[in-house]
């Protein structure tokens, strides 16, 4: 066959050739089929092994508790990790704890009635109702109870319900309690920070950081405070025994240091419990100290005195006629204990006369008594971490009548913090620093401190809170070996637009020690 075959190609037209096969065209043909079918096989091989793995995958994540799950929950807040929160020294303020929440897979649910009855036989506080109503629904997840407790939980794995279930979250935990409560504020049920620094730090990045499942499951800095906590424990403690001894409403301090800003202490009672806040957003548990404004009274006084002093249109030597009371308007203007007499600078101070100071506040002017008062921080909007601070109020128009009130304490109201911010300047050499609730050091404070009075007005400043202390009206803040001075102050609160003679705001701005406080 093969060779009556071949002699007739050679009859054939030049150029069809190429075009019939031949053995070895064949054999090519047969080896290219062979290699196209291996490719084949070789790419179904590898397609069914990689869907091999992702079934293995999703098996194993299906069989995993969700407290594992964390590193691929990326939106998940309630697993994702806070930094601690700590003192100057390293005390923890707040941290995280895990704790098991109840949910349910409705879908799953055989006996939505039995399921609601023998939850309920755990957990009484449930909501009836509506925890029927979410396992009635078919969906295939609904929460039904948030941080239960370990026995709690145990109980509930005792009733073996199907379609219910635990997931491990993310829980803060405060050990001192109420003690820092309104400075390290609290967190939501969805581990968000909603007040104090907590918020402060969401604010600052972590919530970025939770958004992107950055923070799920990782080792965060601790935030350092400038709080010492055995300080704060000792300010709480007093003021807790003052509102008993005096029958207070209210009480707040706060210690920081004058010469970095720092807050080494801040406690407002009533406060509350962040491991516990039920009762956080009453009224009367507001952070009185940085979110409270208030005429601050005789406190004010030292102010007046440094804005005379520093204008340079009163001396230390000077005196002033505070024997009869000032007339203005339809007001009068007297002291509370009056000498009769004329009264010198440190007189003034020490007596707390109004008439004096208000006739130092007139020297100097209306406009630059605001000027002064704006130029140390008290007529603007405080500038910290915390991000309950309220703005100071003062009047739409500085008239004579209000420069006079308001050079001891009647007519601007700010807060005590703000107060305090303001009097540290009068200690430090008269920087005015911010505040801050983080660390800082003098050479940090040195580069964002503001000179607003001279070197010598500090030093007759700290003078006459010393004089006070030891001769005038701050006599019981005298204490052995503490070198105390500060000025007093009361002021009569409003009532329905009035000041009412039966309800007071009492103050005390002190520094220690009066030397180098």
């Amino acid at each position: 066959m093969l060779k009556s075959f071949v002699p007739s190609l050679k009859r054939l037209k030049p150029g069809i050739l190429p075009r019939l096969p031949s053995l070895a065209g064949r054999g090519q043909a047969a080896t290219e089929r062979e290699q196209a079918h291996g490719r084949i096989r070789i790419a179904a091989i590898a397609f069914l092994t990689i869907y091999a793995i992702i079934g293995g995958r999703l098996a194993w994540f299906g069989m995993q508790d969700l407290a594992s799950a964390n590193g691929f929950a990326a939106g998940d807040r309630t697993l994702a990790s806070r930094p601690d929160i700590v003192d100057r020294s390293g005390e923890v303020l707040a941290t995280d704890v895990r704790v098991a929440s109840l949910y349910a897979e409705p879908r799953r649910i055989i006996d939505a009635d039995e399921a609601v009855e023998l939850l309920s036989s755990v957990l009484p506080d449930l909501d009836y109702e509506k925890t029927h109503a979410k396992l009635k629904s078919g969906s295939g997840f609904a929460w039904l109870k948030r941080e239960i407790t370990p026995k709690q939980q145990a109980e509930v794995l005792a009733l073996g319900i199907p379609g219910i279930g635990f997931r491990s979250e993310k829980r803060r935990f405060y050990p001192g309690g109420p003690t820092a409560s309104h400075i390290v504020g609290l967190v939501n049920v969805d581990n968000q920070g909603i007040a104090g620094l907590e918020k402060f730090i969401d604010d600052n990045g972590l919530s970025a950081l939770q958004d992107a499942g950055l923070a799920a499951g990782a080792e965060l800095e601790p935030v350092r405070t400038s709080i010492d906590n055995r300080v704060q424990h000792i300010v709480r403690d007093e003021l807790a025994a003052a509102m008993e001894r005096y029958s207070a409403i209210a009480a707040g301090a706060t210690i920081i240091d004058v010469h970095t800003g720092e807050v080494l202490a801040m406690a407002s009672l009533p406060d509350y419990d962040p491991n516990n806040p039920f009762n956080a957003l009453e009224k009367d548990r507001l952070n009185r100290m940085s979110a409270g404004t208030f005429e601050m009274g005789s406190t004010f006084k030292a102010f007046t005195t440094a804005m005379a002093l520093d204008s340079g249109l009163v001396k230390m030597t000077d005196s002033f006629d505070a024997s009869r009371p000032i007339q203005i308007a339809r007001f009068t203007i007297n002291d509370f204990h009056g000498k009769g007499r004329r009264l010198s600078v440190p007189e003034i101070f020490i007596y707390s006369s109004n008439i004096g100071t208000a006739k130092m506040a007139d020297k100097v002017g209306t406009e630059n008594h605001r000027a002064f008062l704006k130029k140390i921080g008290l007529l603007d909007r405080m500038n910290t971490e915390l991000p309950e601070v309220a703005r100071p109020t003062e009047p739409r128009e500085w008239k004579k009548l209000n420069s006079i009130t308001i050079s001891f304490g009647h007519g601007v109201s700010t807060t005590p913090l703000q107060t305090a911010v303001a009097a540290a300047t009068l200690m430090n050499g008269g920087k005015l620093i911010d505040p801050t609730f983080l660390p800082r050091s003098r050479a940090e404070a040195d580069e964002i401190a503001r000179q607003v009075i001279s070197q010598k007005t500090s030093e007759d400043m700290r003078y006459l809170f010393r004089l006070n202390v030891e001769k005038g009206s701050g006599r019981r803040a005298e204490v052995a070996g503490f070198e105390v001075g500060g000025k007093t102050g009361t002021a009569e609160k409003v009532v329905n637009g009035r000041y009412s003679s039966a309800k007071r705001f009492n103050a005390f701005l002190s520094a220690f020690p009066i030397s180098d406080p």
